[in-house]
């Protein structure tokens, strides 16, 4: 059996190039979400989110970025996501964000990719799809096998299964990290 090739990582940035970030590996699962708060949110039809573990996920630039708690979209009891944007607030560009709370997973803003780094992501899945705009049509996805989904999804469902064996391993990753913050 041969072994695959090594992973080229995905490279992005904001649109001044003051914050940059690497994935070192490709994304658990691309989203396009058409909810009406993406809608609202990105002045567009969707959003586009790479998910990814925290530690596949690198700031490169010497300069952080300035992070805004927002509603999260999704979550009836409140819980608000954390967005993290370039701190030139010249450009107000949202690059990644970690929703209710949860840190491990970093949802990255694919169109902030770099453009040879965009070409090599596709969506896996469309949600929210009832309220998409009424012009958006799925039926090509459909056709090259992605899920369309009206509403959010079950994982076990979608995820292929590297994704949900890496999802494992963010599991206990994450359970280690707790452990480690009371011992602290």
């Amino acid at each position: 059996m041969s072994t695959p090739p090594p992973f080229t990582p995905l490279t992005g940035h904001c649109i001044c190039r003051t914050l940059t970030y690497s994935l070192t590996a490709p994304p658990l699962i691309t989203h396009c979400c058409h909810c009406s708060y993406c809608q609202r949110e990105t002045g567009s039809a969707f959003a586009l989110n790479s998910v990814i573990e925290r530690y596949h996920f690198t700031i490169t630039s010497p300069t952080n970025p300035l992070f805004a708690n927002r509603p999260s979209p999704s979550a009836a009891d409140g819980s608000k996501h954390m967005v993290a944007y370039c701190p030139n607030r010249n450009w107000n560009v949202d690059v990644f964000a970690y929703y209710g709370g949860n840190q491990a997973t970093v949802y990255v803003k694919t169109g902030t990719l770099d453009r040879q780094s965009r070409g090599r992501v596709r969506p896996d899945v469309h949600i929210f799809t009832s309220t998409k705009a009424a012009w958006v049509d799925l039926r090509g996805e459909v056709e090259r096998g992605v899920r369309v989904c009206e509403e959010f999804y079950d994982r076990e469902e979608v995820w292929s299964r590297e994704s949900l064996a890496r999802f494992e391993k963010l599991i206990v990753w994450k359970a280690q990290q707790a452990e480690q913050d009371i011992a602290v």
